[in-house]
């Protein structure tokens, strides 16, 4: 009897040191799941802490670069990745993504709340957490009558009558540059885009690195301290200015261009290699949570991909939602983008 239970206690201390580390999240001690994402990654303490103290796990977020620079780092470690789960890859690169192998496959329930459009990824390497759109914004004084209106339409940015006032992001080092670019391509077509280019070119547009220079410096809206009223921006532009006004009943003092948006969504997906998928998961199903979803909007200023979840009041008032956003299958991107840009800097910096 004595060597039976001796047999029984070894085997069960056996099996507690071979079970796999994150079924013990929330049992007999916490574990920490590294979130790698893109730099703009924010979220509230207390709902961060909230999930902690709900669950046992620990989100200790990992900071690496923009979108591309997150995916290229994460390509060159796939399989030994340098986290646990990745958000932050959008659909301008996703395709990228999924051909380097980067994820395992997990579905989470709260899908069932999440718009179909957005699920790009019928194989659910990755799961659509956000999304925004890539728009034009003008500054609303600078069209103050009817003899000087803002465009409209994507078409009317080469008349004569906006020249030398468009400032846009070069694509091959800024997101919402390159966005704009797919946008002018799913529009104007091959080889429609380059003239179109071409045309916005004549007409005096300036070209800056990134958005922080184009939206803070060039542009004569929001924070702006230039001279050019229309810029490539976000649709949450608008709402983002009068959140950060030291006014209390501030406004905006910009607008947006509703034609020619490009919708990105921003995903996250268990990185394959993890010791602790189990609890990765999780962490992909408090991304969708109502809790986390509701977080986005001020902090990240897109919009929560699970329907359903209300709104903050200056995103209600002040956020666009434009119809017909323009779109691109991620497989289409990732076969022309770097074609496109090649031939984009040479139209428009050679």
């Amino acid at each position: 009897m004595k060597k039976l239970l001796c047999v029984v206690l070894l085997a069960s201390a056996l099996a507690g040191c071979g079970s796999d580390p994150d079924e013990q999240a929330g049992q007999d001690r916490e574990v920490t799941v590294r979130l790698v994402t893109h730099d703009s990654f924010s979220a509230s303490e207390a709902v961060l802490e909230a999930f902690r103290k709900e669950s046992g796990i620990k989100i200790e977020v990992v900071p690496s670069g923009d979108a591309g620079e997150l995916v290229n780092k994460s390509a060159l470690t796939a399989g030994n990745p340098l986290g646990d789960v990745l958000f932050g890859v959008d659909n301008t690169f996703l395709s990228r993504a999924l051909e380097a192998d980067l994820f395992e496959p997990y579905e989470s329930p709260a899908l069932a709340s999440v718009p179909d459009d957005l699920e790009l990824d019928p194989e659910h390497f990755v799961t659509p957490i956000d999304h925004g759109e890539v728009c034009v914004n003008y500054h609303l004084p600078a069209y103050g009558s009817s003899e000087s209106p803002p465009p409209t339409t994507l078409a009317e940015l080469p008349q004569a009558r906006y020249r030398d006032q468009l400032v846009v992001e070069n694509p091959a080092t800024s997101s919402p540059g390159l966005a704009f670019l797919l946008a002018t391509i799913a529009r104007f077509g091959e080889p429609g885009w380059e003239d179109y280019w071409q045309s916005l070119k004549a007409n005096g547009v300036q070209i800056v690195a990134g958005w922080e220079e184009a939206y803070n410096g060039s542009f004569s809206g929001g924070a702006g301290k230039g001279d050019r009223p229309l810029v490539v921006s976000y649709a949450s532009s608008p709402p983002a200015e009068v959140h950060f006004s030291e006014t209390p009943e501030a406004m905006p003092s910009t607008a947006v261009m509703e034609d020619g948006c490009f919708r990105q969504v921003e995903f996250a997906g268990v990185l394959r290699g993890s010791s602790q998928t189990k609890a990765a998961q999780k962490v992909i199903d408090f991304l969708l949570s109502p809790e986390f979803q509701a977080d986005v909007p001020l902090n990240m200023f897109v919009f929560p991909a699970r329907e359903g979840v209300e709104l903050p009041d200056v995103f209600e008032q002040f956020a666009a939602r434009p119809a017909n956003p323009l779109t691109m299958d991620p497989a289409r991107i990732d076969e022309g983008r770097e074609e496109w840009v090649a031939r984009w800097t040479e139209l428009m910096l050679g």
